[in-house]
């Protein structure tokens, strides 16, 4: 068994919630091949996750970006061959498929199982790798990539506020949101940091569906009663409905925040003055000045023809003619009027409002989507089909993915391994495609059934590389998945985690 070592480069919603516990500290099994590490260990815990990334309409999943580490973006690689498989060749069969099955692959549909993995860094920010639900005893389990839930940047410690949204689509969660409680790894990944292991098996408990920290209109002593988060706004309102609230002496919501301004009369050459026409008489325009002032004259006169009923019913300043056709006219005549624009009164009523949480189980996360199977030891060579949703950028600048929608990569993995002696990687397999950060973390499914939407997970989206020196990712590679890897998934298929809300 290989040893390196690395250098080591909110609000809960406690209420109505309930989880068990788990226990302890990270833990390492005698054969030091399982370690174990709790994210979500307690329900207030749970809560918080819950809370950070749903509250605002989700305005933190929609704000996370891509995890694009350069540490796990690679130009040389080389490969080797001859690894022995420590035990036989296995599988695990997919939730909703019982027996095995072999089905040629000709066109694709996407996975239900995938989605993406959130979480919070070390350095404070948001970010998102891929990830997939496969299957487990109690059918609450997600395969990602080892550094999509440990933090390679400190040996031996988890990422923070760790969650799975299966089909995450622009800020919706169309099956839950599912908060990991423990994490599950190989001890040399946990430990050492060996890149050879960057695989991650997360229990997750069961899905919250809803809206959490929606805003509710209420009475005041409703409000005053509530100890909860809660606030005032202020609605606009027409100045009738602010008179009759003013009359009312059993509410005092109504306030004239901005009383107005009338229009004022200035010069042309004030600050933000305008100009426009005012009739008056012919005598007064006749005196009128010609140029730009308050009074002068605005244009020539405007002569309009109506109708003799309009004629005879007019009094106003103009004067009425008719001319030698018969045609009865009226003239209009027009002075400049320089002001400075007065403002339109505001109104408000105050409304308070309390934070309310409508949300509610939705049930086991393999309930809902299903999950993919397991196989280990599988020969080299071999068709897969690999999904994901990449949106970094390639290393001359270029950002062909947005990560909305995911991508796959279908073809033969390469027979002999992939070695990046920069990271001592020496037992990896090698995909060829031109995905770009986002992707990591993303299930390698050997046989998978375009039907069923199912295969086995054979391996997870590892390191993403530039082979030939051209700037642009062309090769993805992922830990080969031995008996070792069976033996740490195992051990993670066997966990249960329970629910958040009962």
């Amino acid at each position: 068994m290989k040893r390196i070592l690395l250098p080591a480069s909110g609000a809960i919603l406690a209420t109505g919630l309930l989880a068990a516990g788990l226990a302890g500290t990270a833990q390492a099994q005698a054969d030091n091949t399982v370690a174990s590490d709790p994210l979500a260990k307690t329900a207030a815990q749970a809560a918080e996750t819950l809370d950070f990334w749903t509250k605002s309409n989700n305005a933190a999943l929609k704000g996370a970006v891509a995890f694009t580490p350069d540490a796990l973006e690679v130009s040389k690689i080389s490969s080797k061959g001859g690894y022995v498989n420590d035990t036989k060749p296995g599988v695990t069969n997919p939730i909703g498929e019982e027996k095995k099955t072999t089905v040629k692959v000709q066109n694709v549909n996407l996975p239900k199982t995938i989605g993406k993995v959130f979480f919070e860094g070390r350095d404070g920010k948001l970010y998102w790798c891929s990830g997939t639900s496969i299957q487990s005893q109690y059918r609450n389990l997600v395969a990602t990539a080892g550094h999509c839930v440990y933090d390679l940047a400190a040996n031996d410690e988890v990422v923070s506020r760790w969650v799975f949204v299966p089909g995450y689509y622009q800020g919706k969660a169309p099956w839950g949101v599912y908060v990991g409680k423990q994490a599950f790894t190989h001890y040399d990944f946990d430990v050492y940091e060996d890149l050879d292991r960057d695989y991650a098996f997360v229990t997750v408990y069961d899905g919250i569906g809803g809206t959490l920290n929606k805003p509710k209109a209420v009475d005041w002593k409703t409000y005053d009663d509530y100890k909860g988060e809660k606030f005032v706004k202020d609605v606009t309102v027409s100045e009738d409905e602010y008179k009759k609230g003013k009359l009312d002496p059993a509410t005092t919501d109504y306030y004239d925040v901005d009383p107005g301004k009338a229009d004022e009369a200035t010069g042309p050459d004030y600050p933000g003055a305008v100009v426009d026409r005012k009739e008056v008489s012919k005598e007064t325009y006749d005196r009128a000045r010609v140029g730009k002032g308050q009074g002068y004259k605005f244009g020539e006169p405007v002569t309009e023809i109506v109708t003799e009923v309009q004629y005879n019913a007019y009094r106003g300043l103009g004067t009425k003619t008719k001319d030698a056709a018969g045609n009865y006219l009226i003239t209009h005549y027009y002075v400049q009027a320089w002001y400075q624009p007065g403002k339109v009164a505001r109104y408000v009523r105050l409304t308070p409002y309390i934070v309310v949480h409508e949300v509610k189980s939705v049930g086991r996360l393999g309930d809902n989507v299903g999950g993919q199977g397991f196989a280990w030891n599988q020969p080299r060579g071999k068709y897969v089909r690999t999904f994901g949703y990449p949106q970094g950028a390639h290393p001359d600048g270029n950002k062909p993915f947005t990560g909305v929608t995911p991508k796959w990569i279908y073809g033969k993995t390469a027979t002999n391994y992939v070695v990046v002696p920069k990271y001592k990687v020496e037992e990896q397999v090698g995909l060829k495609g031109t995905v770009t950060g986002g992707y990591d973390g993303g299930p390698w499914l050997y046989k998978y059934s375009n039907a069923k939407r199912l295969g086995y997970v054979n391996g997870v989206t590892s390191l993403i590389a530039d082979t030939d020196g051209n700037n642009r990712y062309d090769t993805i590679t992922s830990p080969y998945f031995d008996g070792e890897t069976n033996v740490v998934y195992k051990a993670a298929a066997a966990s249960w985690s329970g629910k958040l809300i009962p």
